[in-house]
């Protein structure tokens, strides 16, 4: 039973805001003694036309409390309208002063019955007030009666209330509440004055389920019905189809309305509006009575702090949350303003309370027994009879009777009798829980309110990301479909490059003098040349290539001397411009060690994943310049999953007030690079700042490339393949790699080692020191840079034996004369100058105007020239015009410390003006055009030649780790520099200015134009001694050393191998490597049988690990068992025919460089098999030619097995093809295996090609037909040149080609040249031989000959200079080839055998380099 009523009259922890109600209805909500067991609802009322909102709810502190609702009485309010359950109460409650000191010793079972009792005495006294005046004087009680308990101020409740006024109130038509409601609305609640200016947010207040559904029950006959009282008018917040509640009944109150209950007269009193159902009870099992009572007299200090409290909770209109909502019970339909005039009162009555009736209804039926009991008439009658009256108010759908019920006499008296003091009780209590539950209510509203802005900060916050989140979205839209625009001119814009080269090809090849269309007339008088930025595998760049852009540059004037300041101008010159205080020199603190264990970077890991997650075809896209040798243009980099693009930004002023000649002359403006083809990423710097990367390509080209920051240049590097610095120099392909510095690159490398042990070059060492350091062919700035080595150039012979010939490398240039060190020296002591700190030199050793200056004379380096100096030529006294010369004045002008640059060890072209310019006379009538060379040296070549074997000698080697401490090392800069006299302007070190930290853009220009001017010293790789060389002598007793001769009684035959069968070996490859599965020489005879015939590395094998005395006498080859034991002739015979009208000789066959393959040509098919080695079965058919393969040539292979194959045809054509050493097979595709695509078609011969050769490091194929010229083909198809023979020398028959570039040519009747591979032509001669055979030394400074007569013969390749004759052998040499370590030479032989004989290259070597 009380558990219905709870769940009726408790609401479930809704949550709700009601900002229109009144302060009261929170404050004298008291609980009876009995309530913390049985729950009782109230009722408030606020001004009208305020919507509710709902509030949160919180559990009260007091846990044994149920939820209740107080409200209390608040002054200057306008009347509140009352439910019908307050009627019903306040209408009982009238009468309750009047008795209470007569009746307070009169309880019956409790304070419930006085409840009653007082609440049916206030219907009688509101009964004989209707009848009576509104002053009738038994509706006044004495205050002097009323006891201290506060009672009287119960009887205060009804003073001056006239009781017909609320009859007619329940009636009246509402027609000025709206005014009230503008008057009195209370004004939301604000607990932090600070939040005033957010008001509540106006929501529906939605009633809870349950209490909707109380059954109607009919009252018994004769029985009143008292119901809510109020009718909303249009005006009230309740809107129709809304569920009605009982605030949006309070805020629909008439006007007209006076509370019954009050604490003042109604003339000043507001409007209480709280309301409570009579449903206390004696039993403490049974509701408790929860009802408002106003505050007694004597208690105004209390008083006072209600009021003070309620007054606030009123003006800032603020629901506290722990007011319940309470819908059901009021459920007020809204009415038309004017719908009152045509209804009886019994009509009004039952819609006003129609709602509230069947709950009292159900009440009195529950509780008849105990009614009954209790509240008993006058005369002791029972109130409640149960059965007929009972019965009939259940089920009765009429309110009448209720009211009139609540209204008799009888019932006030008996509620004044017998519920008083249970009244009394509740108030005294009441005020105890009031007290707490203000603060609580209070409390908990001041943590809603922070709830609730917290809530709407966050809703302001999420509404601001979600409008940023979507403008950063259509701005990335934007900037994609920008990029994609861009792309896709950037594509349209190569394209069409890519469409003019390959147009201007097509013509090439059918217009030139060996083209189809070409006559010996249409050639040039005077063709132009290039050097090309094809690197070889030492970086030198040697490659001359045709120039459409050539001239003589007739227009071009020259420099007057007047033109050039003094010394002392220049330096002033440069002090004169904006000067900076250098900031502290960068820390000589080691770096920490690079870690290279692991497989790859852990870091990269997640930047990886994000990479791969990115939608759409662009990764990276980022503002970049592009970094070529005089341009540095701005544009933008972007990065697919498989390309590099760079697209220039032709709107930047900047570009567009470069010359169009020199952009003719940089490539990449839009330019694609594919990932397949990067083999190497080095980080580097630009204008002193680490924010450049340089990228190498598998076509020995680069690209260097400058960005914003450093951050960028890693996003950059993990965007890339994972290729490191490449394979070159024993660094794992890491991107950590690409981005170590150069000191980690220096430290964890195996070069210096390998150059210690001399297993590379001083050349080859250098120009590892350079390239990690930074130096770089894009940036003249950063120029390579080499040492002057000799000091002899004028006498007419040079002896490298003697030590005086050769410079001190332990002293900087500019401290080789003693009288110039003492000058840079006091200069540097005696330095006065605040703006920058002292230095010994003005300029660096190597700047782009020192680079400019050796290579005048060759393009592109001239258009470079003339458009740094104003399209003037050097005055011819200034001019680079001779080496000794040159030499002079970098010991004795004390404004020249010129070192040297790569050019001077390897490319002779840079001494002549092969492109006729007019550098004008000396001022002794000596013309200025090719570069004077030294006596000793007859031509350019000899000087390169012999310049690059000084760098090589012992002298050299024995000092060349004091140079690289002053170019790389510790000497670089610190205390060690300026005692080496070797302190530069402090512009020219790394980490002397941060140009992001200039931002004046003038100051900024200005700097970079001093650093420009002053030159980049290289990064510092080593801030202690450099290791030295070992020594020669020491190294000769190591094993496999090829440098020293050793065994000199060694006799020249090692062995010879006789075949069972005796047909003439053909070819011979000796793949001797010991790394290989199956070190062989590989023989092909003429009847096409091939052994595979292992090789035994004997050579040298003194002091090697596991040596012994029993290996030492194992001869080199050994037979291939199958042919030995004429086992298994079957799986090494090629029965394929071959057509009858083919020469079988060398050039027939190509043996893979793992001995595992053996390619074959000469089919009448005209194709071109491969076989293998192990099973002799045939394994691939290659088509592509229209008439038989007459030859093959395979290119040196590198990591992996992968080389080029040449194929020669009679059809004139060669096809260059493109050989697996994955997929063993010729293309790229082993799924097409059958038709693969050659890489080029080369064409100009007129006749069968009978001889080729291809260099694969130097990217040529140099071939020879029948009758006519040698042709020289770039691997991508190009024709560069023919190299044309003297006379008698028309038909080549062998072609042998070095990456050192020599191109040795045997003509018919034993006639020999030897070419650059330039085209020049450098020696020749004739021998009586007919020679079969010809080979070059790996690093093709010697010529080995075999022929007919048997004899080996040993040439110097430069000049054919004969070194030595080998006994002649019994029969003629059909073949030869060398072994790896270049110890042994394999002949084949016309008898049908080969014959090894010791070689040693370096006896001769040593007999013959000393004098030139």
């Amino acid at each position: 039973m009380v558990s219905k009523y709870r769940d009726i009259l408790e609401p479930q922890r809704e949550i709700g805001r009601s900002s229109s109600l009144s302060g009261r209805s929170i404050r004298h909500e008291i609980n009876s003694p009995t309530s913390t067991e049985h729950p009782s609802s109230s009722f408030s009322e606020g001004g009208r036309g305020e919507k509710q909102t709902p509030t949160p709810m919180e559990d009260s502190p007091l846990a044994s409390l149920p939820h209740t609702d107080s409200g209390i009485g608040e002054e200057g309010h306008g009347p509140g309208g009352l439910n019908g359950a307050e009627l019903g109460l306040r209408l009982g409650l009238g009468m309750a002063g009047r008795e209470t000191d007569r009746d307070r010793h009169r309880e019956r079972d409790g304070g419930g019955g006085d409840l009653l009792c007082t609440l049916s005495s206030e219907v009688r006294r509101s009964r004989e007030s209707l009848l009576d005046s509104p002053h009738n004087p038994n509706s006044a009680s004495n205050p002097g009666q009323a006891p201290p308990s506060s009672i009287s101020s119960i009887s205060q409740t009804n003073k001056g209330i006239n009781v017909k006024e609320i009859l007619k109130s329940l009636v009246a038509a509402p027609l000025d509440g709206g005014e009230a409601g503008q008057e009195v609305g209370p004004t939301p609640y604000h607990p932090d004055p600070a939040l005033k200016t957010h008001p509540m947010l106006p929501m529906q207040f939605h009633s809870f389920d349950r209490s909707v559904m109380v059954p109607v029950k009919k009252p018994p006959p004769g029985s009143l019905s008292v119901n809510t009282v109020g009718t909303p008018t249009t005006s009230g917040a309740a809107t129709p189809g809304s569920t009605p509640n009982i605030f949006a009944a309070a805020t629909a109150t008439p006007k007209s309305m006076i509370n019954t209950t009050g604490a003042t007269d109604s003339a000043s009193s507001s409007s209480s509006s709280s309301s409570s159902f009579v449903n206390g009870a004696t039993s403490k099992n049974l509701p408790a009575v929860q009802t408002v009572a106003p505050m007694p007299e004597d208690t105004v200090e209390s008083m006072s702090v209600y009021c003070e409290v309620e007054q606030s909770a009123l003006r800032s209109g603020l629901t506290p949350p722990e007011l319940k909502p309470f819908s059901s019970l009021a459920g007020f339909q809204t009415a038309p303003r004017d719908a009152g005039q045509c209804l009886s009162i019994t009509t009004k009555l039952e819609r006003a309370l129609e709602k509230v009736a069947p709950l009292l209804r159900e009440i009195f039926v529950d509780f008849a027994p105990f009614l009954s009991r209790t509240l008993l008439g006058s005369h002791g009658q029972e109130l409640l009879i149960e059965g007929t009256g009972l019965v009939c108010m259940k089920s009765s759908t009429s309110v009448v009777e209720l009211v009139m019920l609540l209204c008799s006499q009888e019932w006030q008296n008996s509620i004044q009798k017998n519920a008083g003091l249970a009244f009394i009780e509740l108030i005294n209590e009441g005020r105890l829980l009031c007290h707490a539950m203000k603060d609580h209510i209070v409390r908990v509203a001041n943590e809603a309110e922070f709830i609730l802005n917290r809530q709407r900060a966050e809703d302001v916050h999420k509404h601001a990301e979600f409008e940023s989140n979507c403008a950063q979205y259509a701005a990335d839209r934007r900037e994609e479909e920008r990029m994609c625009d861009h792309l896709i001119s950037a594509a349209k814009h190569r394209d069409h490059v890519t469409a003019n080269q390959l147009k201007q090809k097509i013509l090439n090849i059918l217009t030139n003098k060996h083209g189809a269309w070409g006559t010996m007339s249409q050639s040039q008088l005077h063709d132009f040349w290039r050097l090309d930025y094809w690197e070889d595998d030492l970086r030198r760049r040697r490659r001359f290539v045709r120039n459409p852009f050539g001239s003589t540059h007739p227009d071009v004037s020259l420099k007057a001397l007047e033109d050039y300041g003094t010394e002392e101008e220049e330096e002033e010159g440069l002090k004169s411009k904006k000067t900076f205080r250098s900031q502290s020199v960068v820390s000589q603190n080691p770096e920490a060690e690079l870690m290279l264990e692991g497989d790859d970077d852990a870091v990269s890991l997640l930047q990886e994943k994000e990479m791969d997650n990115l939608a759409g075809p662009v990764v990276l896209s980022t503002p970049a310049q592009l970094v070529s040798p005089v341009v540095v243009v701005h544009g933008t980099l972007s990065i697919t999953t498989t390309e590099i693009y760079f697209e220039v930004d032709e709107d930047d002023p900047a570009f567009k007030k470069i010359h169009t000649k020199v952009l003719a002359y940089s490539e990449g403006l839009h330019g694609k690079w594919m990932f397949s083809e990067i083999r190497a990423v080095f980080s580097r710097r630009y204008l002193l700042q680490n924010t450049g990367l340089e990228v190498f390509m598998a076509n020995r080209t680069s690209v260097m490339f400058n960005f914003p920051d450093q951050a960028t240049v890693k996003r950059v590097v993990y965007s890339l393949p994972r290729v490191g610095v490449g394979t070159s120099y024993g660094l794992p392909q890491a991107r950590r790699i690409s981005l170590a510095t150069p000191r980690q690159l220096f430290k964890s490398s195996n070069m210096t080692q390998r150059w210690q042990r001399r297993e590379i070059s001083n050349f080859e060492y250098l120009m590892f020191l350079n390239t990690i350091a930074g130096r770089t062919y894009n940036d003249l700035n950063q120029y390579p840079v080499f040492p002057w080595v000799l000091t002899n150039y004028e006498s007419e012979e040079l002896d490298l034996t003697l030590p005086g010939n050769f410079r001190d490398l332990s002293k900087p240039i500019g401290a080789l004369n003693p009288k110039r060190a003492v000058f840079y020296a006091e200069r540097y002591d005696t330095w006065e100058e605040d703006g920058t700190p002292p230095h010994h030199y003005s300029s660096l050793y190597s700047t782009a105007n020192t680079t400019l200056l050796w290579m005048l004379r060759i393009e592109p380096f001239t258009t470079f020239f003339l458009n740094a100096n104003e399209n003037q030529f050097d005055h011819p006294d200034r001019a680079f015009s001779g080496i000794a010369r040159a030499w002079r004045g970098c010991q004795r002008d004390t404004a020249d410390v010129k070192e040297l640059i790569p050019e001077f060890y390897y490319l002779p072209e840079m001494f002549v003006n092969s492109s006729g310019y007019e550098l004008g006379q000396r001022e002794d009538g000596t013309a200025v055009s090719d570069i004077q060379l030294p006596a000793w040296a007859k031509k350019p070549e000899d000087f390169v030649r012999i310049n690059r074997m000084a760098l090589e000698s012992e002298f050299v080697s024995c000092q060349l780790h004091q140079w690289i401490d002053l170019i790389f090392g510790y000497k670089q800069r610190g205390p060690e520099a300026v005692r080496a006299l070797n302190v530069f302007h402090f512009l020219s070190y790394e980490g002397s200015v941060t140009l992001d930290t200039i931002t004046d853009p003038a100051q900024r220009e200005s700097m970079e134009t001093q650093i420009q001017t002053c030159g980049q010293t290289p990064s510092q790789l080593l801030i202690e001694p450099h290791p030295p060389r070992s020594s020669a002598m020491h190294l000769c007793f190591l094993p496999q050393s090829p440098l020293m001769f050793k065994d000199q009684m060694q006799q020249d035959v090692i062995m010879v191998l006789k075949f069972p069968s005796n047909s003439p070996v053909t070819h011979v490859a000796a793949n001797t490597l010991p790394h290989l599965s199956v070190p062989a020489a590989v023989t092909v005879t003429c009847s096409r049988l091939f052994a595979v015939n292992r090789w035994h590395n004997t050579v040298g094998l003194r002091g090697a690990p596991g040596y012994s005395l029993e290996q030492a006498h194992h001869l080199p080859i050994e037979m291939d068992p199958l042919i030995a034991n004429n086992s298994g002739v079957s799986k090494r015979q090629i029965t394929d025919l071959v057509d009858q009208s083919i020469q079988i000789n060398t050039h027939c066959f190509v043996v893979t460089a793992d001995n595992r393959y053996i390619l074959v040509c000469g089919f009448w098919d005209k194709s071109f098999r491969v076989y293998s080695t192990e099973t002799g079965k045939l394994t691939q058919i290659v088509f592509g030619h229209w008439d038989v393969v007459t030859c093959l040539a395979r290119s040196e292979s590198y990591i992996g097995g992968d080389c080029y194959i040449v194929s020669g045809s009679r059809d004139a054509t060669l096809l260059l093809w493109y050989w697996s050493g994955r997929h063993h097979i010729i293309g790229d595709n082993p799924n097409n295996s059958d038709y693969p695509a050659p890489r080029a078609v080369l064409t100009g011969h007129d006749h069968e090609v009978v001889c080729v050769s291809v260099c694969a490091e130097l990217g040529l194929v140099i071939s020879g037909a029948k009758e006519g010229p040698c042709l020289v083909h770039t691997i991508t198809g190009d024709l560069l040149r023919a190299l044309e023979g003297p006379e008698l020398c028309l038909r080549p028959r062998l072609i042998s080609v070095s990456s050192e570039g020599h191109c040795i040519i045997c003509y018919e009747r034993g006639r020999f040249c030897n070419f650059s591979i330039n085209g020049k032509l450098l020696a020749q001669m004739e021998v009586n031989d007919s020679t079969r055979a010809i080979l070059l030394s790996s690093d093709g400074q010697n010529l080995v000959t075999g022929g007919d007569n048997g004899v080996v013969e040993v040439w110097q390749a430069c000049d054919f200079k004969q070194l030595y004759i080998y006994p002649g052998c019994d029969a003629g040499i059909r073949a030869m080839d060398l072994s790896h370590d270049q110890r042994t030479l394999i002949t084949g032989m016309a008898s049908g055998s080969i014959v090894a004989f010791n070689i040693d290259f370096n006896r001769w070597h040593y007999e013959h380099q000393n004098r030139y």
